[in-house]
């Protein structure tokens, strides 16, 4: 799981950068469109896999004992 954080944290970073990247510095056309084809969505899933990768009380004893097979 830790390295589940890392990664999404890092998407996470990555696609608010390029993000405001496309906001401030007025690129060309085809660059503000790839980045909101690509970034935008990355951005979404990051938070997703965020919000997944914390465990409630409830849920950390259950997520070692037993690994995740999915629902």
């Amino acid at each position: 799981m830790n390295k589940l954080k890392i990664t999404s944290y890092s998407l996470l970073i990555i696609s608010i950068v390029m993000i405001l990247y496309a906001l401030i510095f007025t690129p060309f056309d085809w660059i503000v469109y790839a980045v909101a084809i690509v970034f935008i969505p990355i951005f979404i899933l990051s938070l997703g896999f965020i919000t997944m990768a914390k465990a409630k009380k409830d849920e950390q004893e259950e997520r070692k004992e037993e690994p995740f097979i999915g629902y």
